[in-house]
């Protein structure tokens, strides 16, 4: 009998296993249940955490290891990747302005800055790099991105021709702005920003009203917030003579869509397509028997951008199945999605709790793989 040829590409389990570490322990599994299985591993990302991993994974890239400054301006190391073709640089924004680099108690959006990013895109064109690809997701910051154009050289002015502080509180004060010493490697480089947000920058579906609260904004610093990325708005879209506020993205991460679209003429594309181009995923479904994909949660929300959801739409066009795994099932997730997945399965037991799933992903994870590919094997008569 021919080997049955699995493609397994999935996202992280966040806060448990990596893209890669999900890949393993569902290889583990279906192995111990079928032996002579012809396996290959995709990790994936959609934009967030996982992005860089994915993409030099794919392409046979390599990790380079630097330090830049956190969401409140102390020095930490951090890392971004070189693809395969030695050109391409990519970056997680959270790997230097992310939510995960401060406690709860540190969350303050007014303080909070992107000028870590900046710093990783400075390290990235060190390299020779000019394509980057920068995914923008789990910021711990909405400072519209004026910290990332900070570290880049941008000056932002207040009234008296100082120098405004870092974070998304003082950006009423700004009043003029200055390019004249920003990073002229810029010019030649060009940028695409990987990213699921689809908010604009300003108003109630706006940064500040949608994420603020979750990266420790109160109903007033929300008002503040809001109020101050359409004054940096304002003064920006006068300067270059243009639109951006508005724009599907920009209020991703904080508004550092803005800052990259309107500053540096960043291009904004969903995670999951750009990762799925670079990894050639749809040549490699195509050539598949059965496809296995997962990640943390699957829910109504996982339709827009998500990982499963694009690997199983790739996945229909060429009538190859689809399972997957996640932590988390939502009952409706199943109804919603009957008709691009044979299976959706958690790994949880019922029997243990949230936390303890978590840290057991990796055993809970084998031990799905090999029951689903069982039960899906005995349900197509393959065995």
């Amino acid at each position: 009998m021919t080997p049955l040829k699995i493609l397994i590409a999935p996202d992280s389990f966040k806060e448990s296993l990596s893209a890669s570490e999900v890949a393993e322990n569902i290889q583990k599994g279906i192995v111990s249940a079928i032996p002579s299985a012809s396996i290959i591993m995709v990790p994936m990302a959609d934009g967030g955490e996982g992005t860089v991993q994915s993409l030099v994974h794919s392409t046979g890239g390599k990790i380079i290891q630097t330090q830049v400054h956190d969401p409140l301006m102390r020095e930490i190391p951090s890392f971004f990747g070189i693809l395969g073709d030695g050109q391409t640089a990519v970056i997680e924004m959270a790997a230097a302005s992310g939510i995960e680099l401060i406690s709860a108690d540190e969350r303050n959006p007014l303080k909070t800055t992107s000028y870590g990013t900046g710093e990783l895109i400075k390290s990235a064109m060190d390299t020779g790099a000019r394509k980057l690809i920068i995914g923008i997701g789990g910021s711990a910051t909405n400072d519209g991105g004026t910290g990332m154009l900070q570290a880049l050289g941008m000056k932002l002015l207040d009234k008296n021709g100082f120098e405004i502080n870092p974070g998304g509180g003082s950006l009423e004060k700004l009043t003029d702005i200055d390019i004249t010493n920003i990073d002229k490697r810029l010019k030649t480089t060009k940028i695409i920003v990987a990213s699921d947000v689809n908010n604009p920058l300003i108003g109630e579906n706006g940064a500040s009203s949608v994420f603020g609260p979750q990266k420790g904004a109160s109903p007033e610093m929300v008002k503040k917030l809001d109020y101050n990325l359409s004054h940096f708005a304002r003064i920006s879209e006068v300067f270059l003579k243009k639109e951006f506020h508005s724009i599907p993205g920009a209020g991703a991460a904080g508004g550092l869509g803005f800052g990259l679209i309107a500053w540096l003429n960043a291009e904004i594309k969903p995670g999951f397509e750009i990762i799925a181009k670079q990894a050639n995923l749809e040549e490699k479904i195509k050539k598949s028997d059965l496809v296995i994909t997962g990640e943390g949660k699957i829910d109504a929300q996982s339709k827009y951008g998500k990982t499963p959801y694009g690997v199983a739409k790739l996945a229909k066009k060429y009538n190859v199945p689809v399972l997957a795994f996640a932590g988390i099932v939502d009952d409706e997730a199943r109804e919603i999605y009957h008709n691009l997945f044979q299976m959706i399965i958690p790994i949880a037991e019922k029997t243990i709790n949230l936390e303890e799933s978590k840290k057991n992903a990796a055993p809970l994870l084998q031990k799905a793989a090999n029951n689903a590919i069982k039960q899906y094997l005995f349900k197509s008569k393959e065995l």
